[in-house]
């Protein structure tokens, strides 16, 4: 116990708050020790490929859990598809393989499900799951729409079926984010003047050349309800396919639906605004994009400025936010660099979320949790209660609700409220405008706006 506090100490939470989460991690391995053989679940993952692939780190967390049994896999690229049937059975889980999703979402030997695919087939395969009466785990960003979005609150309430979005960081990187928004809603810092989300400027391409898709990749399925467009490769950093596809507005939303889905995320949990979201959007620079979906189109470089009802300012941008001197960590100590010297604090394009308030400064990213004054790391009197329970796994905290039907930490309405909030930027940033939004509604004052709420969809795909 005392080694594995020391290290969260040193990972920079106090030492009352690490011991928590040690005890949590205790009870949690207890529990997993215990499950019993009759609780077997039969799990199933959409989209199993390519490193690097948020699919294989998933697969490595629920393997953990004694009652998970893989049976199935899919992918619309046979090499993944091969490579996780290869790797789960070295595992001792013999499953299926598929190239369509709805074979596996079919199969009577699948309770839940795993979706890790590209954003542009997020919202079709989890509702189709959930209407087939499987649980879902969905990666972030939950969908590639606002109006996919809504769809998919309206599926899991239908249902009564669990959904959990994949934005862990409401459990791990050693609490560090739940910590920050406790203190952050127990007022340690006084009121919210501003939080600055700090996502990450998209990489540039330029014109990527058209190449012939590979023979194990079904190119036309990969596209789905997209636009039907040619395949494109030069190398593994430059394609309009598997794992670039993040920096096409196309089938995601750039770092701003990447990276945002964490930070801005965290921000509307800071501001107590799960399920909701800004009243204004306002695009306040970038830089111009690639025109065109022949190469990377988000905008290289960018801000945005949301307002929420309380007047709150949520600024998003790639790293051109506040410079922050004079942070300390728990200890009272300053932030130090690798030989030990110590730094005057966190400049403007550090990844993370900086709360700035009226009584004291915050920061928080997944390595660093810094604030402006000591005391603002001491004991809290009351929980904030930001959840009934401390899980400090994201995947096990899913498998949890499977069992007793509860809400996951990052539930449909969480996740849908959050990515809801990325687009609505994103929608700002591309149109260059600022207009009104209305989180009751889903609806823009800009009619402009309101049409990029939603996307046409090829080939029949349908969400509802």
């Amino acid at each position: 116990m005392s080694r594995s506090v020391a290290a969260l100490t040193a990972a920079g939470l106090p030492a009352w708050y690490a011991e928590e989460v040690f005890a949590n991690a205790v009870r949690a391995e207890e529990k997993n020790k215990t499950t019993a053989a009759n609780d077997k679940l039969n799990v199933g993952v959409i989209g199993v490929g390519p490193q690097p692939r948020r699919s294989n780190a998933l697969y490595g967390e629920a393997k953990k859990y004694k009652q998970v049994n893989f049976t199935n896999v899919c992918d619309v690229d046979g090499r993944h598809v091969d490579h996780a049937v290869k790797q789960y059975g070295a595992d001792k889980f013999t499953v299926k393989g598929h190239k369509d999703f709805r074979e596996l979402i079919g199969s009577k030997d699948v309770d839940a499900v795993i979706v890790a695919t590209p954003d542009h087939w997020h919202a079709i395969i989890a509702i189709a799951a959930l209407k087939a009466g499987k649980d879902v785990y969905c990666e972030k960003p939950l969908t590639l729409t606002v109006e996919e979005a809504l769809a998919l609150k309206q599926a899991v309430k239908d249902t009564k079926r669990v959904l959990q979005t994949g934005s862990q960081q409401r459990t791990e990187m050693g609490g560090k984010f739940r910590l920050a928004t406790e203190l952050v809603r127990s007022g340690r810092v006084g009121k919210i003047q501003k939080i600055e989300a700090r996502v990450g400027g998209n990489p540039v391409s330029g014109t990527i050349k058209e190449a012939e898709a590979p023979k194990e990749l079904d190119w036309d399925m990969w596209l789905g309800p997209t636009a039907k467009v040619p395949y494109r490769f030069e190398n593994d950093q430059k394609t309009n396919c598997h794992y670039q596809f993040r920096w096409f507005y196309d089938y995601s939303g750039g770092k701003m639906t990447d990276w945002g889905a964490h930070h801005i995320d965290i921000a509307q949990w800071m501001l107590n605004a799960d399920g909701s979201g800004p009243v204004e959007v306002e695009h306040i620079e970038s830089a111009k994009p690639h025109e065109g979906p022949d190469g990377f189109n988000c905008h290289p470089t960018f801000k945005v400025l949301y307002t929420y009802a309380g007047g709150e300012k949520l600024e998003v941008s790639h790293g051109a936010g506040s410079v922050a001197k004079g942070l300390v960590d728990a200890k009272g100590e300053p932030r130090k660099d690798k030989a030990g010297k110590a730094l005057a604090g966190i400049d403007g394009g550090e990844n993370g979320v900086l709360v700035i308030g009226d009584k004291g400064t915050l920061f928080v990213s997944r390595g660093l949790l810094l604030a402006s004054d000591k005391a603002i790391f001491e004991p809290l009197k009351e929980d904030p209660k930001l959840y009934p329970t401390r899980p400090d796994n994201h995947m096990g905290n899913f498998l949890d609700c499977i069992k007793t039907r509860e809400t996951p930490i990052c539930g449909v309405e969480v996740g849908a409220g959050s990515v809801i909030a990325c687009h609505v930027g994103t929608i700002a940033l591309r149109t260059g405008k600022k207009f009104k939004w209305d989180p009751k509604t889903s609806t823009s004052s800009d009619p402009d706006a309101n049409k990029m709420l939603s996307r046409e969809r090829r080939g029949g795909w349908k969400i509802a």
